[in-house]
């Protein structure tokens, strides 16, 4: 069979991203595996040769519908088997497996659309750095996210974070972001988002009940903070409809470099989104971002930031700005923005 292995390897992704019951339900399903029914069938013949977490995600598609089924209450036995209840695995087992069985045309459905989330916690690294570019550089910002999902993070400037090193953003943030922080604070600066806009394969608009859902649904079901900040973020959302549009991230983004605003800096970011892109994508992508660099000026500086996985422990943060293309490190922070270890006191003056 080919999925068991891969839901063991994800369920030690997620004890490592701190979920518990995760790695227990995923281990638990690897060992009693229902091949001879139609979702084992169903993933059996998966056209994708990768069925975990590098390719087709089917342990957490199968994870992200269980948890939907739970959200909405579609399934109370189900729900009483899951956080911050603690049964027996013969019970925790029992009863996920019958709830397979019982909504096996919910889960026809629900597996044919790939994994989505939209980790609100790796806005703190977005937060800190555009508080060190707008210190460096104090102009309005046209901001582009590139794999914006849902688009919860473009609106960070809403958000506060508060460590014990400090305190950056509103004095009544939309959430406030409380990562272990280690290495010294950005200095607080006038963050001023003039316009704000995304792009994903698949957007995903909050304030739709069905697309709420799935935002919801992926987050785990032990983690209740992530829920509570993404909810808190979708209320942030603009109530005139969604911030991202549907598109190829590079295709949507050469419009809106090729005619730079006077007296605007552009802001391109992207938090584990481009590792994702294909090759001939991100190749594109880098020559278009630096053109545009290379045209850059005092009065329209462009920053290009990235949080991306690179090997390492965590993402890297890594800041390129033009004009004089300087690539700056800014530190690491762990994939779902638990802690941040930035490096960049400040940025070199312009």
């Amino acid at each position: 069979m080919r999925l068991p292995p891969v839901l063991r390897q994800q369920a030690k992704s997620c004890a490592a991203l701190g979920s518990p019951f995760m790695a227990r339900l995923l281990t638990a399903l690897a060992d009693h595996w229902p091949a001879e029914t139609p979702l084992g069938r169903l993933c059996e013949g998966w056209e994708d040769v990768d069925l975990g977490a590098g390719g087709a995600s089917l342990p957490l598609r199968i994870a992200g519908g269980l948890h939907a089924l739970v959200l909405q209450g579609a399934d109370p036995e189900l729900a009483a088997v899951y956080p911050p209840q603690t049964p027996t695995e013969a019970d925790l087992i029992a009863t996920v497996l019958a709830a397979l069985e019982r909504h096996a045309e919910f889960f026809a459905d629900w597996m044919q659309t790939a994994p989505q989330t939209n980790e609100v916690r790796r806005a703190a690294v977005l937060i800190a750095a555009a508080h060190q570019i707008a210190a460096r550089h104090p102009l309005p910002f046209t901001v582009s996210e590139l794999g914006a999902s849902g688009g919860l993070n473009l609106m960070f400037d809403r958000f506060a974070l508060e460590t014990r090193a400090g305190r950056l953003g509103p004095d009544a943030p939309a959430l406030t972001l409380t990562p272990d922080w280690d290495g010294p604070f950005p200095v607080p600066a006038a963050l001023d988002l003039a316009t704000r806009r995304g792009v994903d394969l698949n957007p995903l608009a909050p304030r739709r009940p069905e697309d709420a859902l799935r935002l919801s649904a992926y987050l785990w079901a032990d983690q209740p903070h992530r829920l509570a900040l993404t909810r808190a973020a979708m209320a942030a959302q603009p109530a005139d409809g969604a911030l991202v549009d549907r598109g190829d991230a590079i295709d949507w983004l050469a419009p809106r470099l090729e005619s730079p605003t006077p007296g605007r800096l552009h802001l391109i970011y992207h938090t584990i989104a481009w590792q994702y892109f294909p090759a001939e994508v991100q190749a594109r992508g880098r020559a278009l971002i630096e053109a545009a660099g290379a045209r850059a000026t005092d009065t329209s500086p462009l920053a290009w930031l990235s949080m991306e996985h690179d090997g390492g422990k965590g993402a890297a943060v890594t800041l390129r700005l033009w004009p004089g293309d300087l690539t700056l490190p800014l530190g690491r922070a762990d994939f779902h923005g638990r802690w941040v270890a930035w490096t960049a006191a400040a940025l070199p003056p312009a």
